[in-house]
């Protein structure tokens, strides 16, 4: 009887961990074949590389002759981008064109990049993570938007029409920090990098600066002549005529509040339709459609309103995951139950 027990026991035990091994070698053998490849780009080495900025000012690095050769640039915008490993170049690596940087003015009219104030640390400066690693950037690949046709016009090298865009999130009173924001963009104005309005025509650049948050509108309006920062408009009030591409770049909105609570498996056709018509709603006035907030898991459910998204024409996808959303086809991001990204 005891032997019978422990035969069965012993070929259940064998049968399981044959089940276990299979499992495993199944697991690894779908992300090995459906993983992107990986990347060799000089990009990727400089985050490699790349240290926190300190007291002697931001990271700098050997310029190298293929900074950004074999990176598609797409769509994409680096949420809440500071909380990167390696914020600004992460984003870049993976072809994001735009990011987010959270700014807190303090009283040394310093700007600080930070979510919360208790995070905030002096070394990380909007100058130091952003502003002077753009124009190294800039500089290095002679960028200007007057270039000459012998000159890059942007930071990608497949594609120098690629407007990178970064976006300010207001965090501390807006009027107090407007006149900072312009003081420290001002040399990058004069350099000609950022896209400006004139009062007649919007002359795009390789830098488009957007204010959110606690960006006041009415001082993004009072300079009709240089006016080099632009607002992030709500989308959902997108059809206000105050509105415009003279002073607007985004159309944003958190998802919910849109298109309502996503299901557990995909977006309803009647928040398809939502999407639709707001996406429109925004490129109709050549605005920028955004919508932040969305679902981050699961993993297929992020997926299948990413496609949503996409499909529906939505103008920059707001991401987390840099290389899910850049990098991985999202039809395989989960197989039978498996998760193979995110």
């Amino acid at each position: 009887m005891w032997k019978r027990v422990l035969i069965v026991g012993g070929i259940l035990a064998l049968l399981g961990a044959i089940a276990g091994i299979t499992y495993v070698a199944l697991v690894s053998a779908l992300i090995k074949r459906l993983s992107p490849p990986a990347t060799q780009s000089r990009l990727h080495r400089i985050t490699e590389a790349w240290q926190e900025p300190d007291s002697r000012g931001p990271y700098t690095f050997s310029w190298p002759e293929d900074f950004s050769r074999d990176i598609t640039p797409v769509n994409c915008h680096s949420h809440n981008d500071y909380w990167r490993a390696v914020p600004l170049y992460d984003a870049l690596a993976a072809g994001c064109v735009s990011f987010e940087a959270d700014i807190w003015l303090q009283k040394d009219d310093e700007l600080l990049v930070g979510h919360a104030k208790k995070a905030l640390k002096e070394p990380r400066t909007l100058k130091s993570l952003y502003l002077d690693p753009l124009a190294n950037i800039f500089i290095h690949r002679e960028v200007s938007n007057t270039s000459a046709p012998s000159l890059e016009t942007g930071a990608f090298e497949k594609d120098g029409n690629a407007s990178l865009v970064l976006m300010l999130d207001f965090k501390t009173d807006g009027h107090d920090l407007w006149p900072v924001v312009l003081s420290q963009l001002e040399p990058m104005f004069k350099s000609g990098w950022l896209t400006y309005f004139d009062g007649k025509d919007v002359h795009r650049g390789p830098l488009t600066v957007v204010g959110s948050g606690n960006t006041p509108f009415d001082d993004v309006i009072a300079n009709s002549t240089e006016r080099y920062v632009f607002f992030d408009a709500p989308l959902l009030d997108v059809a206000n005529e105050k509105y415009t591409t003279e002073n607007s770049y985004y159309a944003s909105t958190a998802m919910e509040p849109a298109i309502g609570s996503a299901g557990p498996l995909k977006l309803s056709g009647d928040q398809e339709d939502k999407l639709k018509t707001q996406i429109k709603a925004a490129a109709d006035k050549g605005l920028v459609s955004r919508y932040w907030d969305t679902p981050s898991w699961p993993i297929s459910l992020r997926d299948k309103v990413w496609t949503s998204l996409k499909d529906q024409g939505v103008g920059m996808l707001n991401v987390d995951d840099l290389v899910s959303a850049t990098r991985w086809n999202w039809n395989w991001c989960v197989i039978a139950g498996l998760t193979l990204c995110g």
